[in-house]
């Protein structure tokens, strides 16, 4: 029976959730509910951490310091490793799209729109952020890449400055924490829990620590929100805490606690 079907033959809000999430284990899939949004749950809050991971590169990271410091966390990929993996061209597309609404005052690093614009769409041309010789899998760092990057930094006038390894993977995951917790906010995820199990099965965090939310609590709330603090003082429109996020430090409470309310 086709999903349309299925769907149609549900009599309740209820009935469609319940037989869509039975459908996904029968196909041997791990289902979540989302809203409606852009990108839905992950692809969403991808665009976002995406971004910081673009900020720290044109700031004085490279990318392959990047990519070390979230494997050495547990990621199997790096951010960059994936765009290579994935193809420039696709990410590419939705910049280009998104364009039009993109707010004139948001910063906009335009590192991957160079290497693009020279055909470097990652596995599948034979470099990206890295070069793949002879067809490749693992990728090396590409001296031209960084050269690049040095040239982007002069025109958008950053001096940069140097990453520590901790320091990276505190911006990411604040980044990554803010967006999920908007999107819960928003109730485009039903809770926390859907944001973890998103993450968990299909954008490579790692497992042991329980997922981005479950990281959050775990870390403790009130130090996620005094890290998006800091960062604001550089970059307030982008580091705009999450409603959410300060309520919960507000009261006293973790994300963990929405995911029990939500049952």
């Amino acid at each position: 029976m086709k999903l349309l079907e299925i769907v149609r033959g549900a009599k309740t809000g209820k009935d469609v959730l319940a037989t869509a999430l039975a459908l996904s284990k029968k196909i041997r899939k791990t289902g979540v509910v989302s809203g409606v949004c852009d990108g839905f749950i992950g692809n969403r809050i991808l665009a976002v951490y995406g971004q910081a991971a673009h900020h720290m590169m044109e700031d004085g990271a490279s990318p392959y310091q990047i990519d070390k410091a979230l494997r050495d966390f547990g990621y199997p990929m790096g951010p960059f490793q994936v765009s290579d993996l994935a193809g420039g061209d696709i990410g590419w597309a939705t910049r280009k799209r998104r364009a039009a609404t993109r707010d004139p005052k948001a910063r906009y690093v335009q590192i991957a729109d160079r290497l693009c614009e020279r055909g470097w769409f990652g596995q599948k041309t034979g470099r990206g952020y890295y070069l793949y010789p002879e067809g490749a899998r693992a990728g090396t760092p590409d001296p031209e890449v960084e050269a690049i990057i040095d040239a982007e930094r002069q025109r958008a006038g950053v001096t940069p400055r140097s990453f520590s390894d901790e320091e990276i993977v505190r911006r990411y995951l604040a980044a990554m924490i803010n967006e999920g917790a908007n999107v819960v906010h928003q109730k485009i995820a039903l809770r926390p829990l859907d944001v973890d199990v998103t993450f968990v099965h299909g954008y490579g965090f790692p497992r042991y620590r329980g997922g981005p939310m479950k990281y959050a609590d775990t870390v403790g709330l009130p130090k996620i929100l005094a890290d998006i603090q800091e960062f604001a003082k550089e970059d307030p429109l982008f580091w705009q805490p999450s409603p959410l996020l300060v309520e919960l430090v507000e009261k006293g409470q973790d994300f963990g606690s929405l995911n029990q309310s939500a049952k």
